[in-house]
């Protein structure tokens, strides 16, 4: 080893010395620094893995129903004052279906309904939930216990809303747990509590699919049952009606073509529903984005600050070192070492942390909208959240550096 390259790792060593001499002076200034920067890494690997657990639990539920489009005759609104409280927007939605349905490349067009219903189990005490006016028969729908429906939409009969009711229910696990049923027993539904006391439904199965679907307890009828039990069989409305098509259709193409044969409606993929689901939040995608910028502008200014109070504190030994020989790289190279150990050191604490946080937040969503997996973190998220840490080091390193540059022997010594 020659002595040029001795004297170079000698100087190293004494850099690297003089930053960790320095950062463990102010013990606080550092911790709080590191903290500012885990924050920021946390802000950017959570809201990102929220954002891909939504996209992806999204393009699951899609796939899940086993439905290729969908249509709607637009958002699904509340409808205040009404029994029921939902605006559903198709109307005839049998005949629609019927006609869908008729397609050659459609398999299955299936008309669904939301309603908000009374549920009891003793007349006495009630609760109001979402009912669900479906099928809940064929392979799209998981049932854990009991059955399906074992019989079509019987009570519509063409239309008149004449034939027998079956007054059968499925309901999921939290429904269950909510009134402690289970199959075989029986539960009080209607759009009024009036209505809900004349008609008693019986449990013949318990389905997570539709409390999945819509993330929160469900207890679900045939369509024309829930229309009666909520006075909307005049007009045969609908919230949305699914399409399921033959094995090589084109879903886009088949899209376009019912919504030229039915203009009043729109018809949707998975793909395009699940935007179109996405594009209503904007507000609140917009305020995480912001969250992430501010997270990582907040890191970047306590790194920067840190950096600069070190500066200023030792100008008078900078400016004495600067006097007596020492280089202006030699400085710099102090503060960049401190700096890239803040940015390491928080940037590791993020992600370290990211994982136990992101599995409380996923199990508080689950509880809150009943939907799992909302949190997803996977391993180029992490990454990113260390590759964030490191340029907010840097920049507070630059700051400081150009400080150090500027710093004048005589000034500081004054």
């Amino acid at each position: 080893m020659t002595g040029r390259i001795r004297g170079a790792l000698a100087r190293v060593r004494a850099v690297i010395g003089i930053a960790f001499a320095q950062l463990r002076h102010d013990r606080t200034r550092t911790v709080l620094s590191v903290l500012g920067i885990t924050l920021a890494v946390l802000a950017t690997t959570l809201l990102g893995g929220v954002g891909i657990g939504v996209v992806e639990t999204g393009e699951e539920q899609f796939d899940a129903s086993g439905r290729d489009l969908w249509v709607t005759g637009g958002p699904i609104k509340l409808a205040p004052g009404t029994v029921g409280g939902f605006e559903n927007t198709v109307v005839n939605a049998h005949e629609l279906s019927a006609a869908i349905e008729s397609r050659e490349d459609v398999k299955t067009a299936v008309p669904m309904a939301f309603q908000t219903v009374y549920v009891s189990t003793d007349e006495e005490n009630w609760e109001t939930l979402v009912g669900t006016g479906a099928p809940a028969r064929g392979g799209s729908v998981q049932v854990t216990e009991g059955q399906q429906f074992q019989h079509k939409d019987i009570h519509y009969a063409d239309g008149n809303y004449t034939g027998p009711m079956t007054h059968e229910v499925i309901i999921d696990q939290r429904t269950a747990a909510m009134f402690n049923v289970s199959v075989g027993d029986t539960l009080h539904i209607g759009g009024t509590i009036s209505n809900a006391r004349a008609n008693e439904f019986t449990v013949v199965g318990i389905s997570p699919t539709f409390s999945r679907f819509l993330g929160t307890a469900t207890v679900t009828l045939h369509l024309s049952e829930l229309q009666e039990v909520t006075g909307t069989t005049a007009t045969d409305r609908a919230s949305l009606i699914t399409v399921d098509l033959v094995d090589g259709a084109d879903p886009d193409a088949v899209a376009r073509e019912i919504e030229r044969e039915h203009p009043e409606y729109e018809v949707r993929t998975n793909r395009e529903q699940l935007e179109a689901t996405l594009e209503r939040q904007a507000v609140v995608l917009a305020s995480g984005g912001s969250l992430v910028v501010l997270a990582v502008l907040a890191g970047i200014t306590l790194t920067a600050n840190l950096m600069v109070s070190v500066v200023y504190q030792q100008r008078r030994e900078l400016a004495a070192l600067k006097a007596l020989g020492s280089r202006t790289r030699t400085l710099v190279g102090v503060v960049v070492v401190q700096a890239v150990f803040l940015g390491v050191v928080g940037g590791l604490l993020g992600v370290a942390a990211t994982i136990p946080l992101g599995m409380g937040l996923d199990a508080v969503a689950a509880s809150i909208v009943g939907f799992e997996n909302v949190v997803r973190t996977p391993t180029w998220v992490l990454g990113a959240g260390v590759a964030v840490a490191v340029p907010i080091s840097l920049i507070g390193a630059a700051v400081a550096g150009w400080q150090v540059s500027r710093l004048s022997p005589v000034d500081g010594l004054r």
